[in-house]
Parts: structure tokens; C-alpha cells; sequence
């Protein structure tokens, strides 16, 4: 057997499968911790939240918005959802990263196999199916992290714990029946597939991810090919310079289709009759905000992404020589 025939063979192991996601989830859930107030004041913006569209558009916005929640709540207010995140995260980035391991070895075998389409392509797919399994915990902590002092929800003006923002979108309800066709068909649909309520801008989130993830592992695996010869392992110093590019490049390209997403994921809390679509989200982006609107809290996304896609590309990478794959 050829050297690049065993190492075929150990790739599609169960052993490296197992660790390579191992890894990689705990290099997600590390990134994600680093970043949590961040994402709680982003989650903020780009849902529009009342308290706090006067700081969103500047850069100090985004540390004002931070000393409100803190000065409310403390450390609690800015970490609020993180343990969803965590729930979320950890398979998350454990079943992208053992994806693209797996993927990137059909598609590439062999480094004269890469090119930038197979990059993109196995980083789209790797992303696409991570989402998938894991949708419903990003919507139930998006909704523990919009809550705010003057939050209405029907049940209490408490933050919401796990339980209760998976059972309050559970138990969201159509329009009785005076309700315009549209919204009846949407309640027999959510009535009799009740798991479709948790999947709320799952839509765009998938043609979002395709840009994003492969963006990201394209650009990621063009500059270690690029800069790193092939007979040297890079450092975790040059993964986390790789990753910290290729986040800041895939947050720019796909960040409209984020800002629709999270629209969509909050609609439950201001429609829960009906499933808010595409167009009618996107107008309402529009007529709020105009184009700047679809980059609402960009800034942020920056100081958030671009530690975060570092870290977790540098800890992923650190994680595999530890665990021996």
C-alpha cells in the first residue's frame, strides 16, 4: 500500500472522523466565548430591537450598547443566550470542520487536486450541513439573546431560559379562522409539522451560508497553499493571520443574508400567525434602513468574526496535532 493510500485510509477512519470533530468543536465553542458580548449587542442590531437602534451605524455604538447591558444586567446581560450558543456550537463546528475534512478528501485527494472551486464548493457543503442539523438551536438562542427590559412576550419580562423559548416557539399559533388564506394554510402546515416552527429563515440562512463558509475555507486553504510549503506544517500563529483574513473577506460577502435571517428568526416574536418570507423581510429592511440597513452592525460583525474565524481555524488545526490526527 502507497503512503498516500494509508493516508486516504486514515482520513475516512472512525478515529479521525471522531477527533477531527472533537477538535473542532472545541475550537468553536473557545472562539464563540471570546466573542459572546459581541454577538449579543449584534443580535441587537440587526433585530432592530427599539432600545437600542440609536447606537447602531457608529463604531462606539457598539461599546455604548455594551455598557447599557451591562449597567442593566452585569456580565449575565452580555453573555444572555450564550448557553444556547454553547448547546449550538459545539456540534456546530464539530460537524463543519469534520465535513470539510471529509469533503476536501473526495474532492481533493491530493494537493495538486486544489483549486479554488473545489475549496468553495467543499466549504459551501460542509457549512450547509452543519446548519442543517443544528438550526433549530441557533433560532432558540437568538430568541434568549433579543430579549430586552421592554420585551414583550407572553411570558415574563424576565430574560427567557432554554425551556422557555424552545416551548414559546413551539406554541406559537396562527390567526383564528378570519385569518387571510395565506395565514391558514401557514397554521395547518406549522400545526401539523410542528419542528418547521424552529426552522424560521432557515431559507436564507442556507443561500447566506454558501458565500460564507465557502468563502471562508477557500480563502483559508488558498493562502496555506500559497504560503506554507508543502513539505512544512504552519504554525498557529500564520493559521490564526489565514483565519482571521478569510473572516473578515466571507463576513463582507454574505452579511446581507444575515441580516435577512435574523429578521426572519425574531418574526415569530412580532407575527407568530404566519411565516414571514423573503420578500416581505427584505422590504421591511429596505424601508427601514434603505441599503444600509442590510449592514446594520457590520462594524461588529468585524470585531466579532474576525477573532472568532482565528481562533477557531487556529484551535481546530492545534486540536488535530494534539489529538494525533
Amino acid at each position: 500500500m502507497s503512503p498516500n493510500e494509508s493516508s486516504n485510509r486514515d482520513k475516512q477512519s472512525l478515529h479521525y472522523i471522531v477527533r477531527s470533530g472533537l477538535a473542532g468543536g472545541f475550537a468553536g465553542c473557545v472562539a464563540k466565548t471570546a466573542v459572546a458580548p459581541l454577538d449579543r449587542v449584534k443580535i441587537l442590531f440587526q433585530a432592530s430591537n427599539p432600545e437600542f437602534q440609536k447606537y447602531a451605524g457608529r463604531w462606539s455604538g457598539v461599546f455604548r450598547a455594551g455598557a447599557d447591558i451591562y449597567r442593566d444586567a452585569g456580565v449575565r446581560g452580555l453573555m444572555q443566550g450564550h448557553s444556547a450558543t454553547l448547546l449550538r456550537i459545539f456540534p456546530y463546528a464539530a460537524i463543519k470542520f469534520m465535513a470539510y475534512d471529509q469533503i476536501e478528501h473526495i474532492l481533493m485527494p491530493r494537493r495538486e487536486d486544489q483549486t479554488n472551486g473545489r475549496r468553495f464548493l467543499a466549504g459551501s457543503l460542509s457549512g450547509i450541513t452543519s446548519v442543517f442539523c443544528t438550526y433549530p438551536l441557533d433560532l432558540i438562542r437568538v430568541r434568549m439573546a433579543v430579549h430586552t427590559k421592554s420585551s414583550k412576550t407572553s411570558l415574563s419580562s424576565k430574560p427567557p431560559t432554554f425551556r422557555q423559548s424552545f416551548s414559546e416557539i413551539y406554541h406559537e399559533r396562527a390567526l383564528p379562522t378570519a385569518a387571510p388564506v395565506e395565514a391558514l394554510s401557514s397554521k395547518t402546515l406549522f400545526d401539523r409539522i410542528p419542528i418547521l416552527k424552529f426552522y424560521r429563515g432557515f431559507t436564507v440562512t442556507v443561500v447566506g451560508m454558501v458565500p460564507y463558509a465557502g468563502i471562508s475555507f477557500l480563502c483559508w486553504g488558498y493562502l496555506r497553499a500559497k504560503l506554507i510549503p508543502p513539505d512544512r506544517r504552519a504554525s498557529t500563529l500564520q493559521d490564526l493571520g489565514f483565519g482571521a483574513i478569510s473572516g473578515a473577506i466571507a463576513q463582507t460577502s454574505s452579511y446581507p443574508f444575515e441580516i435577512v435571517r435574523r429578521r426572519m428568526q425574531v418574526g415569530g416574536l412580532r407575527h407568530p400567525e404566519r411565516w414571514a418570507g423573503w420578500r416581505e423581510t427584505v422590504q421591511a429592511v429596505y424601508q427601514t434602513g434603505g441599503l444600509r440597513g442590510f449592514y446594520v452592525g457590520l462594524s461588529i460583525g468585524y470585531l466579532k468574526i474576525v477573532p472568532m474565524t482565528a481562533i477557531s481555524y487556529a484551535l481546530w488545526q492545534w486540536g488535530k496535532r494534539v489529538l494525533d490526527v
